[in-house]
């Protein structure tokens, strides 16, 4: 049974894994000033970027659908790993040979199952590409070689032979000490009557890779014609291998992505390697489906630059009725962009890779150059479907083509695809064609487009069981601030010991106070990035982990510089506020005794107003806070 891993190699894991760095292997972050860093949620659709990532505290939080937390929470909500298979991926990239408690250092049993099938397909490409060098892969060194390949080539992209052996790869990997069920889980052999056997046999392969550079699967292209399996064939679904959350080449390209703010979109293995070499990296494929919605959301991520506006995307496809067909559906997933959307056909039919073949790299980008908006690729596409020679015909290809410009937002842009609409059908009657798209954005949007799911604005933690938590409030918003210099700036903070929970209003505040007290104050804090990891662990229930999140993510709104005389001005003002609250409930309790029946009291009540009142005035001339 494995043991658990020690407390200090899950710190040294924290330590050696840049929250940045690691974060910025899946989506584009920028600054946002502070010290903070900003781009768009990977766990849910947004357009405009509400994920802050804050290195120095090694936390993250989006303020849009409320998740958040350390390197280790980030990496298991975006693989869908457990803890312990988080914290042995991140092990693995920073090269920390972790150690448990019942068992020293790690062996193969005490490893997460995605661990183990990610070194099944290192183990696995690293076979393929030396099978590659070997005679019997002498087809499919002449398969890339009539395409321009090269042997440095191969090599860039890792591609690799499978052998027409049943059990090559598998007897190989057992060796390896990998057991029959964790090749079969990889996808990397299939179950036969007699045992595992070899998925791919007598194919070309590419290794197709997470962003983060980690081979899941592959895709196959079968060598022999008479081989009667499919022209390529994909690893199946798997625990690591998801097609429709995949792009092949994306670890190659998300650099240049990101720099140039463009991204082409191809349909094969070899288009990919065609664009790279040809000068365009950056391009990209799907692994043996359509391009989807889930493929949209990852380059958006990835092009989102200085602006909240991203960059191109250019789908190219062929130009037969094929390529269309896909490049309508690539027209409905494009509405998941803040990009602006372009389509590249050659009229010719070639594609990407046969084009570089035959004409050259600079074709290449020309044809990448020469792409034309794919809202108009659309909308001639319904044009010529009717008989414009006809004026049926021409009223008809208006009517096919109007919802499409109904959808598009900008309404400048939207009245001059309405007035090219008028000229390409040959109608000459501009009002008319503008009255029916005004028709169609009358319509409710659901009719025109199928509604996308948008998260609903996430609640304050623990908001559903405690009084209302408006920020409007500045009375919250000034707790808030405190609570965040706390969180943040623990060596700034000394006088926050000083308050108790009462000093704030808010449950969720005075809970807060209470979990810094439970461990120690903030004179016990230490490193400022370990005190907000220990107060997250310390926290009791998940609503307050997020809420500790939050204020150690947040930015404090101050102009220039945290220094420590603005956080003891900070700090006093919550003092001087809890203090004028007391003030007025006792003047509001001695008003309501009688001084003759309630002589007692009213002494005890009285006497306890002259000592706030006395400290209050202290607190003032000590200039530690305003009224």
């Amino acid at each position: 049974m494995a043991g658990r891993i020690r407390d200090e190699d899950i710190a040294l894991v924290r330590e050696r894994s840049p929250i940045a760095d690691v974060i910025g292997e899946y989506l584009q972050l920028r600054n946002a000033g502070g010290g903070s860093l900003k781009g768009l949620c990977p766990f849910h659709d947004e357009k405009s970027p509400s994920f802050n990532v804050t290195p120095a505290r090694g936390l993250y939080h989006c303020f849009g659908c409320g998740e958040g937390g350390d390197v280790i929470r980030f990496v298991q909500e975006i693989e869908q790993l457990s803890f312990v298979d988080a914290v042995e991926h991140l092990a693995q990239q920073a090269g920390i040979q972790l150690r448990y408690e019942h068992g020293g250092r790690s062996s193969r049993g005490d490893q997460g199952q995605r661990q183990r099938l990610i070194e099944a397909h290192r183990a696995a490409a690293a076979f393929y590409a030396e099978q590659l060098l070997s005679p019997a892969a002498q087809e499919g060194q002449r398969f890339l070689s009539e395409r321009g390949f090269t042997r440095a080539d191969a090599e860039k992209f890792g591609i690799g032979f499978a052998p027409p052996g049943w059990e090559t790869l598998t007897t190989h990997l057992r060796k390896k000490g990998f057991t029959d069920k964790e090749i079969i889980t990889a996808g990397l052999a299939s179950q036969g009557r007699r045992g595992a056997y070899d998925k791919f046999r007598n194919r070309l392969l590419w290794p197709v890779r997470e962003v983060t550079g980690d081979v899941v699967g592959f895709g196959a292209r079968k060598l022999d014609p008479e081989d009667d399996g499919p022209k390529y064939l994909n690893t199946p679904e798997t625990p690591i291998f998801k097609k429709g959350h995949l792009l092949y080449g994306l670890d190659l390209a998300k650099r240049e992505i990101a720099r140039h703010r463009q991204a082409v979109i191809v349909e094969g293995y070899t288009d990919v390697m065609a664009c790279h070499l040809a000068g365009v990296p950056t391009a990209v494929a799907t692994c043996g489906t359509s391009f989807g919605e889930e493929h949209a959301k990852v380059l958006r991520r990835m092009l989102l630059g200085r602006s909240n506006q991203g960059g191109e995307v250019i789908f190219t496809f062929d130009g037969d009725a094929a390529g269309q067909k896909a490049a309508l559906r690539a027209f409905d997933e494009s509405h998941g962009f803040s990009s602006d959307s372009f389509v590249a056909i050659q009229p010719d039919g070639l594609d990407p890779c046969d084009l570089r073949i035959q004409r050259g790299d600079g074709a290449l980008r020309d044809l990448v150059a020469s792409r034309k908006p794919l809202v108009e690729f659309v909308i001639r596409s319904r044009i010529v479907e009717h008989n414009l020679d006809t004026n049926e015909g021409r009223l008809a290809a208006i009517d096919a083509a109007a919802p499409i410009i109904a959808t598009i937002r900008d309404a400048g842009l939207r009245q001059e695809y309405a007035k090219d609409l008028d000229k390409w059908t040959g109608f000459m009657d501009e009002r008319q064609v503008l009255r029916r798209v005004a028709q169609h954005m009358r319509r409710p949007e659901s009719e025109r487009r199928p509604a996308r799911g948008r998260p609903a604005p996430a609640a304050p933690p623990g908001a559903a069981d405690a009084a209302p938590y408006d920020l409007r409030d500045p009375s919250v918003q000034r707790e808030r601030q405190a609570l965040k210099i706390a969180v943040q700036y623990p060596g700034l903070a000394a006088e926050f010991d000083a308050l108790d929970a009462e000093s704030f209003t808010v449950p969720q505040h005075r809970a807060m106070v209470e979990l810094i007290r439970n461990n120690g104050g903030v004179a016990s804090a230490g490193d400022a990035q370990q005190w907000a990891t220990r107060l997250r662990d310390a926290a009791p229930n998940d609503a307050q982990r997020a809420f500790v999140t939050q204020l150690a993510v947040e930015p404090i709104e101050i102009y220039g510089e945290l220094d420590e005389h603005y956080a003891k001005e900070i700090l006093g003002t919550i003092k001087i506020h809890s203090i004028n609250r007391q003030v007025a409930n006792l003047k509001s309790r001695l008003g309501r005794l009688d001084p003759a029946s309630d002589a007692a009291e009213y002494e005890r009540v009285f006497t306890e107003l002259m000592r706030v009142e006395q400290q209050r005035r202290l607190i003032r001339e000590q200039g530690s806070g305003t009224t």
